[in-house]
């Protein structure tokens, strides 16, 4: 029996974490369709936010990568995030009643700018591999979700249901096994200093993934106690 990878070694570090976002309300709500449309639109128009700096991860991605082929592939995964991924959210957004225009606009809550910051400093500071291990829990982490919730049945609520098909796709799951694959061979070359820094990368967006979901089923944008 083979050893496990890197990016199965962090992922089961991560478990308990992983099992609470499988279990959280939220993502619950979406695979059975009672999740109501006002926490929906609050989660679409703060991912929109979120995805507009995920796309800037893989074109910094790109621009680090050493190789054609890997320079490719993290252009085709912007491609994915500009083109399917946001356009999902324009497509049900503008059957809200709310334009793209408007999405654009949207004011960052403090998870979603606390997130994309982790995520764009690190792209600017790290390495490659700090690069894979911080944007790893988001890519390969819907994938998962999308799946586990198809394996239950789809919800009647065509929204919820093209969020679920659109994650659970082979396409996506095939860019996030390339990820991890990508991540799993960089990995053998690190010391335990790097392995564990990579670890702590990993962990500190799959802790964003939760609060993002947790953030969208309260709706909390700034808190309360602010003046302005």
């Amino acid at each position: 029996m083979s050893s496990p990878t890197f990016s199965e070694q962090i992922r089961q570090r991560t478990e308990p974490l992983w099992t609470a976002i499988m279990l959280h309300p939220f993502v619950k709500g979406i695979g059975d369709g009672s999740l109501s449309r006002d926490r929906y639109i609050f989660f679409l128009k703060q991912d929109y936010v979120y995805l507009i700096e995920f796309s800037r991860v893989f074109a910094l991605a790109s621009a680090k990568a050493q190789q054609l082929s890997d320079m490719g592939y993290f252009a085709a995964l912007l491609n994915a995030t500009l083109n399917t991924e946001m356009e999902l959210h324009r497509k049900t957004c503008a059957e809200f009643g709310i334009s793209a225009a408007e999405l654009e606009k949207t004011e960052a809550a403090l998870i979603t700018s606390a997130y994309t910051n982790l995520l764009v400093k690190t792209c600017y500071e790290g390495t490659l591999t700090d690069i894979l291990a911080v944007l790893l829990p988001c890519a390969a982490g819907y994938v998962e979700i999308g799946q586990y919730i198809l394996k239950q049945g789809l919800p009647a609520d065509p929204h919820y249901r093209n969020w679920i098909e659109t994650y659970a796709s082979p396409e996506f799951a095939e860019f996030a096994d390339w990820l991890k694959s990508k991540l799993d061979r960089l990995a053998l070359a690190g010391n335990e200093e790097e392995k564990n820094r990579w670890y702590r990368l990993y962990l500190a967006s799959s802790r964003f993934e939760f609060l993002f979901f947790e953030m969208s089923w309260n709706q909390e944008g700034w808190p309360a106690v602010l003046p302005f």
